[in-house]
């Protein structure tokens, strides 16, 4: 998978940015605020069909206008694919080769494609919804019947919901809870499989980044040693009485560990963005190796907060994933690639390629 161009209009301060990439390395260098990020951004919206800055539509739309439209080429699976998102005052809408019956999943299976950001710390110090989001990134790519098992219990566990605020009885939930447990059963088969493949590549390349041994364990959103069917009849009351479903797999958790203490305990942000870059490198072999394609790595200013040593490292570890590369940085010489990279300089939302 290699993203051969970009068009980008209406989309915060770039003036229809128009970019042609190279399909191993690219480098957006600029000051701050010039626009480098929102590339990124519009990107992201090829893949995701949202911001990875977890911006409102409303920020992302220049001022006065009522949507933005981002544009790209694909080439996938040895095809070239056109793939449109629109997004604004209306709802979202994908167009994939004109067609625009077509969603989010299709966007991400088109342009898988994963963000090492500033704020990436987060995947490490944030709340475990972060971390089980990076999961089912990974889980989504390497197993394909997951996104079918996991819509049909995001369903379920609506109407479970619902029926608690109503204030349902045992017997009204009764249905609902067999369903609800013979989907959970098969969300967390699927994930402790993806995620018993992919752990010792993980755990190596985050032993490569931060220079200490890191462990990474799943739990499966209700008590270890006890079934669903207990573990919901043991929390029928508080679900009551909180409205919500409190066991299940939306409420799973992956620890992080390392040198036997909690990762986000790591006091600097250096260290938790170096943990947390790993597990995204990690990921991201994981994936490439179950699709048999490259996907597309995002880095944001990856010298923030980093020694240049660190950043080296984390250089390194992205070069070596063998994928396509779009990088930003304040200043270019600090980004060291194998291969002259072709250049991008972003002023007050204008693009020129420079190489």
């Amino acid at each position: 998978m290699v993203i051969r161009s970009l068009k980008a209009s209406r989309f915060r301060c770039l003036a229809d940015a128009e970019l042609e990439f190279d399909p191993r390395y690219n480098l957006i260098y600029g000051q701050n605020a010039s626009g480098k990020t929102s590339l990124l951004e519009a990107l992201a919206y090829l893949g995701r069909g949202k911001s990875f800055r977890a911006a409102p539509v409303q920020a992302v739309v220049q001022h006065g206008e009522r949507d933005f439209v981002v544009f790209g080429r694909v080439l996938n699976r040895n095809r070239e694919v056109s793939v449109g998102v629109r997004n604004g005052r209306e709802s979202l809408e994908v167009r994939i080769d004109g067609d625009s019956g077509k969603g989010i999943a299709e966007l991400a299976d088109i342009l898988p494609l994963q963000v090492i950001d500033p704020e990436v710390h987060s995947l490490v110090s944030g709340g475990p919804e972060q971390r089980r989001r990076y999961l089912d990134w990974m889980v989504f790519h390497v197993e394909p019947g997951y996104l079918v098992a996991w819509r049909r219990f995001r369903r379920v566990l609506k109407q479970r919901n619902s029926l608690l605020k109503q204030g349902a009885n045992r017997r009204d939930l009764a249905s609902w809870d067999e369903e609800f447990v013979t989907l959970a059963a098969e969300i967390h088969r699927i994930r402790r499989a993806v995620l018993e493949r992919a752990l010792p590549r993980i755990e190596v390349i985050a032993a490569q980044l931060l220079e200490d041994e890191v462990a990474l364990s799943y739990r499966p959103g209700w008590r270890v040693g006890s079934s669903l069917e207990e573990a919901l009849d043991a929390s029928r009351e508080r679900d009551q009485q909180l409205g919500s479903s409190q066991v299940g797999p939306h409420r799973a958790e992956l620890r992080i560990d390392a040198s036997d203490r909690q990762a986000k305990r790591l006091v600097s942000r250096g260290q938790q963005k170096l943990l947390a870059s790993a597990l995204i490198l990690g990921a991201s072999d994981v994936v490439q190796t179950a699709m048999g394609r490259p996907i597309l790595l995002l880095m944001d200013d990856p010298a923030a907060e980093l020694d240049r040593e660190s950043l080296s490292r984390i250089l390194e570890g992205a070069v070596g994933l063998g994928t396509q590369l779009i990088v930003t940085s304040l200043d270019p010489e600090l980004i060291r690639l194998p291969s002259a990279p072709r250049l991008f300089h972003v002023e007050q939302g204008l693009v020129k390629a420079m190489s």
